[in-house]
């Protein structure tokens, strides 16, 4: 098998599917890239290996083509998908979203609750996960099920789903893999979970019911993945302490239930080539005109979502104490915060939305001029725009509090022309595989980052280039090519050993 899944058939289920529907000005329908780095991993997987992707409607198009109850077709650019939706009630959704995985088991795995104040799990909060997202789940798995043959009665058995693969991706469909099993027994299951694992005492914020769910649900796979080793350790103790079951932390795997579950990290990169050509794109270079037009001596910039762990507001603590230390940097410099809006139907996000703006003012009334705005604030969803940042960084600012693995690192990296210093969160993923070679920061400690902004910018340019090579480097050599061929050659191994048993 090793790049491919040859015979076997291949269903990928995640929350969003492949493309966005919506109309344009003028009221047109138009069909563009779905958002998130997970969308764009998952279609050079399925470049690789055609299959069906399952993904809930988020849209009044996707809700229509949901109600035909079969797999429709999709095309973007060269790119063609089979896709099947389900459709929940707004009310369902809701709570599976908005109150179960958001902010929820986002927060668990973040470490983002403030434990003396929140969360508070009572009757609604149960509710939304009885009632939310285990139905949405349960609608998932019957949409798995009807592409892998599954069995209806509870306990199936034979060949049914024998050369079924299907991959499930993230925190938003951690009960969909028991269902399967139970009715599908023969099918291959590989749960990807592409945001961190939280340590043990932390999932105990969640009640037992739900906790135990969680663990259980992932452990109905044949393999669960993560991004980094540490997330695997995590894991691995977390099925002792919550479940109280056997691993073995050499072989990582887990015996429940007669089964051995193996727990692996396989850490998600990019194609350089599919980031290198859109930067050459002319209205990625209009941008960069624009940008170029206004830029001072030195340019620091930002991009991500505008999510709470993503740690925005004390990077704009630190700019600040950067300034007060050396005000010889005042007027020649400017930190570009290029933010996509994310989740604004969570309270949370919109409140932090109100304090980022209010931090952002409160520094640029401080340490600005008439003619100098220390912090450029974009909130916006403009690629163009944010591969115009990559090409003319001098300092690329990652200093999330956690992060699954954070691909911004990557792709500026890759984009840049200018020997930009990556300045990178000790707790994100990515700092595994790029920790030797930027300037290190812990994402509380302003302080520390502050003198990181001087660090970076005052590097000598020998060093500046060597380290920038240095992340190129890892970043060619451990392409998204290599991820999908990791877990293609795993699936093959572990196919091989259960048909052994």
């Amino acid at each position: 098998m090793g790049d491919d899944l040859g015979h076997h058939r291949l269903v990928v289920a995640a929350n969003r599917g492949p493309v966005s529907f919506h109309d344009d000005p003028e009221g047109r329908p138009v069909v563009t890239r779905g958002a998130g780095g997970l969308v764009t991993v998952l279609t050079d997987m399925l470049r690789k290996h055609h299959g069906l992707w399952v993904a809930a409607a988020q849209s009044p198009e996707e809700v229509r083509l949901a109600g035909t109850g079969e797999p429709v077709e999709v095309t973007l650019g060269g790119d063609r998908y089979r896709v099947r939706y389900i459709a929940p009630d707004a009310e369902t959704f809701d709570k599976y979203y908005n109150i179960v995985a958001n902010p929820m088991l986002w927060f668990v795995q973040h470490y983002l609750w403030d434990l003396g104040r929140h969360p508070d799990i009572g009757v609604s909060e149960i509710d939304a996960w009885r009632n939310g997202y285990l139905v949405v789940n349960r609608m998932f798995a019957e949409a798995v099920l009807d592409e892998v043959g599954g069995d209806d009665r509870a306990g199936g058995t034979g060949t049914i789903g024998d050369r079924s693969v299907v991959l499930l991706h993230d925190y938003h469909l951690y009960q969909v893999a028991p269902q399967v099993r139970l009715r599908a027994p023969r099918v291959f299951l590989q749960q990807f979970v592409h945001i961190p694992w939280a340590q043990s005492d932390y999932w105990r914020v969640l009640p037992r019911e739900i906790r135990e769910a969680v663990f259980s649900g992932l452990l109905a796979n044949d393999i669960v993945a993560f991004h980094t080793a540490h997330y695997v350790d995590n894991f691995l103790q977390g099925c002792v302490d919550v479940l109280d079951l056997e691993v073995d932390a050499r072989r990582r795997t887990v015996f429940v239930g007669g089964r051995e579950v193996w727990v692996r990290a396989y850490p998600v990169s990019i194609d350089p080539a599919t980031l290198r050509d859109p930067a050459q794109d002319r209205r990625v270079l209009a941008e960069e005109r624009e940008l170029l037009a206004r830029r001072r001596d030195h340019l620091v910039v930002r991009v991500d979502r505008l999510d709470l762990s993503k740690n925005v507001i004390r990077g704009f603590l630190a700019f600040d104490r950067f300034l007060d230390k050396h005000p010889e940097f005042k007027e020649r410099i400017t930190f570009l915060a290029l933010l996509q809006p994310s989740r604004e139907d969570v309270e949370e996000y919109v409140e932090y939305r109100r304090r980022v703006l209010r931090a952002v003012e409160q520094v640029n009334t401080k340490q600005g001029t008439t003619d100098w705005m220390p912090i450029d604030l974009r909130i916006q969803d403009n690629f163009p725009a944010s591969l115009a940042a990559y090409r003319s960084y001098d300092v690329l600012f990652v200093n999330a509090i956690f992060d699954g693995m954070n691909l911004v690192a990557k792709e500026g990296s890759i984009v840049n022309r200018r020997n930009g210093v990556l300045i990178l969160s000790e707790n994100t993923g990515a700092f595994e595989e790029l920790g030797s070679f930027c300037v290190p920061v812990n994402p509380f400690d302003i302080e520390e980052q502050a003198d990181a902004l001087h660090i970076a910018l005052t590097m000598p340019t020998e060093k500046k280039r060597v380290l920038a090579d240095q992340i190129k480097a890892v970043v060619e050599r451990n392409s998204v090519d290599k991820w999908i061929s990791a877990q293609f050659a795993d699936i093959e191994a572990k196919l091989v050993e259960r048909a052994a048993r």
